[in-house]
């Protein structure tokens, strides 16, 4: 749009930017300006500073304030730095001169419309964005999934620390991204770590950074996590896997909102949100002083219990048919349906890996499946015939490598008197495989 009270520079401005292949609408004055504004598209505005009825460089700010996206360029007939420098505060892309500088108005336009160009992609990302981690895409109608979004909504709002627990594979990060995304700080970073997958040096440094020289290969200062996320949130899964002397130093970072580089002596001032996880029992592990109890009751502050599949089975043909249709638009099949045999035998299985688990099924099904339903043919064996499946409440026979494994692991618990660390060091696994096969076997 130019708005300009001198027709003949109004319309010669109009034809010379309409000829580059821009739509150019035309006001003599703010009143008139204003309307147009209303009923049309503008992403560009070239204003007049002097107006029969308002101060262009006024105007600029009032558009600006009604119409964010739009970038407006100032034309004056005598070069006035002092309104060029409030147009400029008052968010104008630039000023000009009339006469002097016309050879600059359509390099102006150009990027101007970059400007605007990029502006509505990134408003565009953060819609799709929005709509990716709001809580209606967390599937599932049960009344126990219905309460755990119930909670995570109104905690969303708050700064409160939030302990999400559950069984591995319920969707701990899903609802920690979704309480992110639907809080004040959603402009900020979220950044998440699982805690059981670095020894205590590598996630010392990893959450906390280092300064240049604090240990063999830390040739220059790292940020953490910490230091990454200020102002936005950090997600922490598998809290309890976290070595107890890294523990204290979180616990400072809750009550101090600051912590110390590995290898520094100085603190460092940040404003953090901590979202944790775990599928461990915490109360336990302060028992046998693996887990901080100061800490637990700073984590604690809000706290949401992920139902497990088998505490929400009525959302698991709801939970198939997303990731039937997700995977068969990405192997490029047309899935219709599954037939009642497939989501029966869904709904019996005993998931242990929970969502993980389902989505990790319906991914191969759907790659197998060579008709338009899905059928029990496409599904695992331990699922076609549930007689023979390790899971739920089936007897392992005598002959099996399981039981071997079972009695194996039973008698090692035993040999160490229940202490699982040396036990998972003695069996040569990870401690959290440990806890899924004590799980999985039902062991004391």
């Amino acid at each position: 749009m130019v708005i300009d009270d001198e027709e003949k520079i109004r319309t010669l401005l109009s034809r010379i930017i309409g000829l580059e292949g821009y739509d150019v609408l035309q006001a003599q004055d703010a009143a008139t300006a204003y309307k147009r504004l209303e009923h049309s598209d503008v992403d560009i505005v070239v204003c007049d500073v002097k107006l029969p009825d308002a101060n262009g460089v006024e105007l600029c700010k009032i558009i600006k304030e009604r119409y964010p996206f739009c970038e407006l360029i100032m034309l004056t007939a005598h070069g006035n730095i002092a309104d060029g420098v409030q147009a400029i505060k008052n968010g104008a892309f630039d000023y000009i001169t009339k006469g002097d500088d016309n050879d600059k108005v359509l390099p102006l336009l150009s990027r101007a419309a970059e400007k605007v160009n990029l502006q509505k992609r990134v408003k565009l990302l953060e819609e799709k964005l929005d709509k990716r981690y709001s809580f209606s895409n967390i599937i599932g109608t049960s009344a126990a999934v219905n309460e755990a979004i119930s909670l995570a909504k109104k905690v969303s709002a708050t700064d409160a620390t939030v302990l999400l627990l559950g069984e591995t594979g319920t969707g701990k990060e899903v609802f920690a991204q979704a309480i992110h995304y639907n809080s004040k700080r959603k402009d900020n970073n979220f950044l998440a770590i699982n805690c059981s997958a670095f020894g205590r040096e590598l996630l010392e440094s990893e959450i906390f950074g280092h300064k240049a020289g604090a240990f063999t290969g830390a040739n220059k200062d790292k940020r953490g996590l910490i230091e990454e996320a200020d102002k936005g949130t950090l997600f922490l899964d598998e809290i309890g896997e976290m070595h107890i002397e890294l523990q204290s130093k979180l616990l400072r970072v809750l009550e101090m909102n600051e912590f110390i580089k590995v290898g520094d002596t100085k603190p460092i001032k940040v404003n953090v949100r901590i979202i944790s996880a775990t599928n461990r029992d915490l109360l336990q592990d302060i028992k046998e002083g693996k887990f901080r109890e100061d800490l637990y009751y700073r984590l604690n502050v809000f706290t949401i219990q992920l139902p497990s599949l088998k505490e929400r089975k009525e959302d698991i043909p709801l939970l198939a048919k997303f990731y039937a249709d997700l995977f068969a638009v990405r192997a490029n099949k047309h899935i219709k349906g599954m037939t009642d045999g497939f989501i029966k035998a869904l709904v019996n299985h005993y998931w242990k890996g929970n969502i993980r688990e389902l989505k990790n099924v319906m991914e191969r099904s759907v790659i197998l499946e060579e008709t338009e339903q899905l059928t029990v043919d496409s599904l695992p064996l331990e699922l076609q015939n549930p007689d023979n499946s390790l899971s739920g409440n089936h007897q392992l026979s005598a002959f099996s490598l399981a039981s071997v494994e079972k009695l194996h692991i039973q008698r090692v618990l035993n040999h160490t008197k229940g202490n699982k660390a040396e036990a998972a060091r003695l069996l040569n696994i990870g401690l959290t495989t440990l806890y899924r096969k004590i799980e999985e076997y039902k062991l004391a």
